[in-house]
Formats: structure tokens, C-alpha cells, sequence
């Protein structure tokens, strides 16, 4: 950005000397350098749920064993316990013969014993009685009588047999904080005995859609008005991505009515989208309501991507605020590329970036252009063909919501290329609400 002389801001000037509306960028990032700003950010606060509620959250804190598990030697089979060392050489054409001296009750504390040549029945899970070292598998078996059988199988000590803290050992690691509660987690704490988990609060959001032309989607437009789509739109994205959205509600393009909605979101929610609050005519005013709060910054006024450009960062204390473009097209990029990461953020995942799982290898089907200097989105349809993902790029202007609804995700050509060829084989980041069709 060139400095203007006589300590004029930067700016378009005419010849009476005063500034005209131009789009101007103060603080423009990189994307790595935005994901890097929205790292800073911290999660919203934790609490404690049952442990059926707990699926799905991002733990709040470190899980650790209060006991083994275990926590006694269980059989992994049906068959026999007995002293290992009784089967030793035992085959089939020479099979050991032991005395059946009773079986194992399912969930009770046996309460015989095994010795020298002897047997007891056990089930899979069933508690060893005392003296047995390890299990003969069924099938490996033979009942001659009710007091007598043969085993055709030699094993070592410990076979078939489950250790008291094999599991889980007490006072060890089982879940790290940061991760988010999967099923199997659920049934490795129910087996520790654990009635409730902390977890990090899932974040609400406060969603404001701003400009004089928008009204509400119930109603039908006059000419030069259009129904209001980002509230629906991001109020849904934010379900998507484990979030509470709080709509706010519209706001006329007035300094007033705009700071009392952000004040009010701030009050409601842990962070404020503002849909439109970054464009030509409402840019400052965004600005403007931003800096009147105590506390606040100015992290981000502008992305080198295209579409999402005009996209405003900025913190209220502990708070993000985002000024949204206010293009569809353009709000919903801004939000697959950075408020889900966001959102991850503050919802307390260690790894907040774009999961792997998200990522489809595919081959382009065109050539697209791209200008230097900024990272391109574009959105593209998948295509399976001849077993492999065909990427058809789809084009179209920022404010077309149906480019959108055509499309499966984004390929990003980087700012340090000028263009894709067709046949090269590109990442697609796939919008979450298309991987079950995807894949």
C-alpha cells in the first residue's frame, strides 16, 4: 500500500480534497495467518454432563483410570481353567485327562479352587478361580464324563486369560483433553464408572444479517429488496458444526441500531457474525461499532482470498467478532475456511484445523485461471468416473446462492500459482453436509 503525502490517511482523494468511497484493507492476512489469529482464541467455558450427554463435546479435562480394568483375570474364551503346566504335551493322539471339579458362575467370585489335575468349566468373561494360570479353548476339549476331560491342546500360562489391568492400568491416561467424545469413549468410561464427564460448553453463536434492502424470509421483496439468507445460512452452519446459533435478528445500516445488537449478542453469546458488515457501505460502519467497545481490536480487515475478501477479524475482550461479506457465496467460503476451524477452537479441540477426513483426492476436469497473490476458492462439483473423483469446477458470482447448492466443495488454487491444468490431480475440501453422497 503506497503512502499518501501530507499526512492524508490512505485513500482516494478528488479535487475538493475530501476522501471517496473506496474498498481499503488495513490489516490484510494471509490464511495461514488468520488460522494462526484464530488459534488465539480460547474455548468457552467447561461443564459437567452426564456421561450419555458427553458425546460428541471436546473433553475439558484429562481422563485418567481410578482403577484397573479389568480388575481381576478373566477368561477370553469358553473352555477350561486350569494349571497350565497340567497340558503340557497334551494332542491329539495323546490327550491329558483332568478332573472336572465344578464351573464358574457368570458375575460371582468362584468359589473353588484348581489343582494339580484338575478343571474347571468357564465362560468367556467368568472370573479364573484360584490356582488356574490360563484357559483351554472348547474346542479343544472333550467331556468323557461329568467328572472327566480330555484336552487335545497344549497352552502356556496366561493363554486365553485377561490380566486385572491389561485394559487400563489405575492412575493411567485413557482420554486426553482436547479430543471430542466418540462412542468408544462412552463405553471405556462406563467401564471405569464414571457418572458424568467435564467438557467444554458448546459455543452460541450471535448471528446479525445487516443492510437496508434485506427483509425477512417470510416476506415478499420489493424491487431493490432481497430476502434475508445469511441468517438461515450461517444459523445452520453453526448447527452443523456443533454450535448454538442466537439470531440477533436484521439491522438497518445505522450506527445505533447496529452497536445494540452486538452488545446484545456479546451479552448472549461467545462470539457475534455480523452477515454483511464488511462490504463498501457498511464497512466503516462495522469499524466504527467495533472500536466503540472497551477492549476492543482489530485483528484481521482483510483475507487475501477471493471469494471472502472483505472479511473483518476483531476481538471484544475474550470475544471474536466476524465481519461477513455479505454475498453468500462469499459469507459461506469465509465459514467453511475459517469459522469451522474457529468454531473447533472455542468448542476446545487441540486440533482445530481442517480434519483429513474432510479431503477427497480428485482430477480436475478443466483448466482454471487464477490471479496471483491471493488464494483462490472455487467451487466444484464431484463426479465419480472411472473409479477415481472428477472435479468440475463451478463458476459463478459471489451473490448466487445456486453455485452453492451445486456444489459438493472448494478447491483452493494458491496465491503462488496463476491457474490449474486439466488432469492434475487437486484436494478438495468437501463441505460436511456432502460427505455421506462423496464418499
Amino acid at each position: 500500500m503506497q503512502r499518501q503525502k501530507q499526512g492524508r490517511p490512505p485513500g482516494r482523494y478528488n479535487r475538493g480534497g475530501k476522501k471517496d468511497t473506496v474498498m481499503l484493507f488495513f490489516k490484510v492476512k494471509t490464511a495461514e495467518e488468520v488460522l494462526e489469529i484464530i488459534g488465539g482464541f480460547q474455548p468457552a467455558g467447561e461443564e459437567a454432563l452426564s456421561l450419555a450427554q458427553s458425546f460428541g463435546r471436546v473433553l475439558s479435562r484429562d481422563v485418567l483410570s481410578p482403577e484397573d480394568l479389568p480388575g481381576f483375570q478373566r477368561s477370553t474364551v469358553d473352555g477350561y481353567a486350569i494349571m497350565a503346566k497340567d497340558s503340557f504335551g497334551a494332542n491329539e493322539s495323546l490327550p491329558a485327562l483332568l478332573e472336572v471339579v465344578g464351573e464358574v458362575a457368570m458375575g460371582e467370585i468362584p468359589s473353588i479352587s484348581v489343582r494339580k489335575g484338575q478343571a474347571v468349566k468357564i465362560s468367556t468373561g467368568g472370573m479364573l478361580p484360584a490356582g488356574a494360570d490360563g484357559v483351554v479353548m472348547l474346542e479343544y476339549s472333550q467331556e468323557l464324563d461329568d467328572k472327566t476331560v480330555e484336552l487335545s491342546r497344549a497352552i502356556s500360562p496366561q493363554d486365553n486369560v485377561i490380566q486385572p489391568d491389561d485394559d487400563l492400568r489405575k492412575g493411567s491416561l485413557v482420554l486426553r483433553k482436547g479430543g471430542r467424545v466418540r462412542p468408544q469413549d462412552i463405553g471405556v468410561m462406563a467401564g471405569l464408572g464414571f457418572k458424568e464427564v467435564w467438557v467444554y460448553k458448546r459455543p452460541k453463536v450471535a448471528v446479525i444479517s445487516t443492510g437496508d434492502e434485506v427483509i425477512p424470509a417470510d416476506q415478499k421483496p420489493s424491487p431493490g429488496q432481497v430476502r434475508d439468507i445469511n441468517t438461515h445460512t450461517l444459523s445452520a452452519f453453526c448447527i452443523q458444526e456443533g454450535a448454538e446459533p442466537e439470531i440477533i435478528g436484521l439491522c438497518r445500516d445505522k450506527f445505533g441500531d447496529l452497536r445494540g445488537m452486538v452488545e446484545k449478542g456479546l451479552r448472549r453469546a461467545d462470539t457475534v457474525w455480523i452477515s454483511g458488515g464488511s462490504s463498501v457501505g457498511t464497512r466503516d460502519l462495522t469499524l466504527k461499532v467495533i472500536e466503540s467497545f472497551d477492549g476492543s481490536e482489530v485483528l484481521v480487515h482483510g483475507i487475501s482470498i477471493s471469494p471472502g475478501k472483505p472479511t473483518i477479524i476483531a476481538r471484544v475482550g475474550a470475544q471474536g467478532i466476524f465481519g461477513l461479506p455479505g454475498h453468500t457465496a462469499s459469507a459461506m467460503v469465509v465459514a467453511e475456511v475459517f469459522l469451522a476451524p474457529f468454531l473447533r477452537k472455542i468448542s476446545g479441540e487441540g486440533d482445530f484445523s481442517r480434519r483429513e477426513e474432510e479431503v477427497v483426492r480428485a482430477r480436475l476436469s478443466r483448466n482454471i485461471e487464477s490471479a496471483s497473490g491471493r488464494d483462490d476458492y472455487i467451487r466444484v462439483k464431484l463426479i465419480r468416473k472411472d473409479r477415481e473423483w472428477v472435479a468440475e469446477p463451478i463458476f459463478g458470482k459471489s451473490g448466487l446462492i445456486s453455485t452453492l447448492v451445486d456444489a459438493d466443495g472448494l478447491l483452493r488454487v494458491d496465491r503462488s500459482t496463476e491457474g490449474l491444468y486439466q488432469d492434475q490431480l487437486v484436494d478438495v475440501m468437501v463441505f460436511r453436509s456432502s460427505r455421506g453422497v462423496v464418499h
